[in-house]
């Protein structure tokens, strides 16, 4: 099978989150020619997922960041990573519009997660969504 992969820095400069969604929709449209998506929500779902790490890494810290999105077999995996070494910090939700749902959104999109050192510091966090 070919090999559907997106590497992309997240530039501070301008609309990281639209770059990053931009990109994520391009790769998802070649994924959807090489395989149908499980369901009818699988790229909003990933499209999500995307738009909440990517605002997190650029909220959140300082430096550079960036997207890696892979086919795999039965998902799609999203890895963002960040010059942080902190992992992430659940917050209660709130309905005042102050957040807190990324997280448990995050968790509750992704079949598996994963949090690890990045080479040189920081981490990555990646999410596997059902494809």
């Amino acid at each position: 099978m070919t090999t559907t992969v997106l590497d992309q820095s997240l530039s501070r400069i301008g609309w990281p989150g639209a770059a990053a969604r931009e990109a994520t929709r391009a790769f998802l449209a070649r994924a959807a020619r090489l395989r149908a998506p499980a369901r009818d929500g699988s790229m909003d779902d990933v499209l999500l997922v995307v738009a909440e790490l990517v605002a997190n890494a650029i909220r959140h810290t300082d430096g550079p960041s960036s997207l890696h999105l892979e086919l795999l077999d039965d998902a799609v995996d999203v890895c963002v990573s960040d010059p942080s070494p902190r992992p992430p910090e659940p917050r209660t939700p709130r309905t005042d519009g102050t957040g807190g749902w990324g997280w448990f959104m995050i968790q509750r999109l992704a079949t598996h997660i994963r949090i690890r050192p990045a080479a040189g510091g920081g981490k990555i966090i990646c999410a596997e969504l059902p494809w």
